[in-house]
């Protein structure tokens, strides 16, 4: 794999935004309602992005492959509090064409290595009960530690919090396996 791993700027997010209404399309459909799903725009998405990263308050990394972004991770301080935890991952995504490569896992190693860098020691990730991204969250040790319900589009969603208690042990496993990737 020919993959490169950095920390995201202004300027990525209109890529990121693509990564993710892209992502959106192709892992919620069938679970999200596809009105909510075609009414997701990049330019609208590129925005927040533009706005999320200079408020600077979350930690944003790319994942470069084919001189294209194939994806991004997102994490910062906990949105809600669960006691244990100290930091969470807000958001993840590959384009489908990039996925099962080892990209995911080296975008979860670098921000755990980065969280870890600035004092944090757990984190946690709530996903959708039917993404099929809960196996992998699951394969990196995660555990489940909360549910609850959302609404996304009108419809009524099932999420899980998993998490992992030690942010060691998570970038040592999120930097093993067959398609090893060091950031």
């Amino acid at each position: 794999m020919d993959a490169r791993i950095r920390t995201a700027t202004i300027e990525d997010a209109g890529a990121i935004a693509h990564v993710q209404v892209e992502s959106w399309k192709t892992t919620y459909a069938g679970i999200m309602p596809e009105v909510f799903l075609s009414s997701l725009k990049v330019e609208d998405r590129a925005e927040k992005w533009r706005e999320l990263i200079l408020a600077g308050d979350a930690l944003n990394f790319v994942a470069e492959e084919a001189d294209c972004t194939a994806g991004f991770v997102s994490g910062g301080p906990l949105r809600e509090t669960i006691v244990g935890y100290d930091a969470e991952l807000y958001a993840i995504y590959l384009l489908e064409q990039h996925q099962r490569r080892g990209l995911g896992r080296a975008l979860v190693h670098m921000l755990a290595k980065a969280f870890l860098s600035q004092g944090s020691n757990t984190m946690m990730v709530w996903v959708l009960t039917q993404n099929p991204a809960v196996s992998f969250y699951q394969r990196l040790g995660g555990v489940q530690i909360a549910q609850k319900t959302i609404e996304i589009g009108g419809a009524s969603l099932e999420e899980l919090a998993f998490g992992w208690a030690s942010l060691d042990d998570l970038a040592e496993r999120a930097n093993s396996g067959p398609d090893r990737l060091i950031p």
